[in-house]
């Protein structure tokens, strides 16, 4: 049975691909609540954009009256919410967008959830369901010999952007406890793939590196993460969201552990490979530089329990997400050359590849 499905973030680098899965592989409606700030890409929804089953709603959560109205305008049968500001440095350069977005967004959120489902009866009020996204990050830093993260890992954050993630995800659990709203909370490890901004490791490195420009590294390098594939992702959140039981936590992750310098030693090799460089093998760039504050040293879920329950695994290893994220750059010029200029501020170019943009009618 068709769902509507109101989904907060929808135009950020995992929203994305989930509303893309969704259009996709299901009938469901998708009611996208994105407030469109630096990160967001309407062209990252590529054909759901136009879909007749996606709707774009440009509101804040931090916004109780919006986000009560969304709720009473759209009518959905569950909640997806992955709004959040996400990224660390910026969380450390200043820390207030995360804390009024993460948790003051999510308490605005739960409270028009909560007041919204107290109106469904029946079949509607048995099925909502609120899927809280969150991170690994909540729960601190791993050493080397450290078992990787569990659902029941204790919570140790270590950053603004953790810190505030943490306490979205108490807030979360705090409602079902307290208030009996069908809550569910999935952690997941680092995502990478199409249409990741470019302030992020991957898609940093790929870019620097194709223009010789340095490729810098914390400290030595040896920081460690787990990588999983953002369309992967996409597919175990969807799963979360219509087979997790309310009150469960699931831990998301690929089984892909690589420290920071293996991870920009491939993407040097595979761009050496698919578009050489006429002034040698790019591993020449690479400049280490003075470590981040508070920078945790390893991150890495065992997905064990979350396989089974979800009958899912990631489908993509390291090396063949990467070489199709890598090959996905330099098919999108047009795309993170906006940004890089500053001149892309969240507006549609169309279909962006290579060198063309076109302009996809809406149906």
């Amino acid at each position: 049975m068709s769902k509507t499905i109101l989904l907060t973030g929808g135009c950020g680098f995992i929203g994305s691909a989930v509303v893309r899965h969704l259009i996709r592989t299901t009938g469901h409606r998708v009611v996208n609540v994105d407030k469109m700030t630096y990160a967001a890409s309407p062209d990252a929804l590529e054909e759901a954009w136009s879909h007749p089953r996606h709707v774009h709603l440009k509101a804040d959560i931090t916004d109780p009256a919006a986000m009560r109205d969304a709720f009473a305008t759209h009518q959905p049968d569950v909640v997806m919410h992955l709004a959040a500001e996400s990224h660390v440095d910026r969380s450390i350069d200043g820390p207030g967008p995360f804390i009024q977005t993460n948790i003051v967004g999510t308490y605005v959120l739960l409270e028009a959830a909560r007041a919204y489902r107290a109106g469904l009866a029946g079949e509607r009020l048995a099925g909502f369901r609120f899927h809280h996204v969150s991170t690994d990050e909540v729960f601190g830093a791993l050493e080397h010999d450290d078992p990787p993260f569990v659902e029941t890992t204790p919570y140790d954050p270590r950053s603004p952007y953790s810190a505030s993630k943490a306490a979205s995800d108490h807030l979360v659990r705090a409602w079902h406890h307290t208030f009996g709203l069908p809550t569910i909370v999935s952690n997941t490890t680092n995502n990478y793939g199409p249409w990741q901004f470019p302030e992020k490791l991957i898609p940093l490195v790929t870019l620097n590196a194709l223009a010789g420009q340095s490729l810098p590294v914390y400290g030595d390098g040896s920081n460690m993460r787990d990588w999983l594939f953002v369309d992967d992702h996409a597919e175990a959140l969807v799963k979360v969201l219509f087979e997790g039981m309310p009150g469960e936590t699931y831990a998301i992750g690929a089984r892909q552990p690589r420290t920071n310098l293996q991870v920009v030693h491939a993407i040097c090799d595979i761009l050496d490979e698919l578009r050489p460089d006429p002034a040698g093998p790019r591993r020449r760039l690479i400049r280490f530089v003075t470590d981040r504050p508070g920078h945790d040293f390893r991150y890495e879920i065992d997905p064990s329990r979350s396989e089974a329950a979800l009958d899912w695994r990631a489908a993509h290893d390291f090396k063949a997400g990467l070489r199709r994220t890598i090959g996905w750059y330099l098919d999108h010029e047009l795309w993170w050359q906006a940004i890089r200029s500053g001149n892309y501020h969240g507006q549609r170019l169309g279909h962006v590849t290579g060198s063309q943009v076109t302009t996809e009618k809406a149906s």
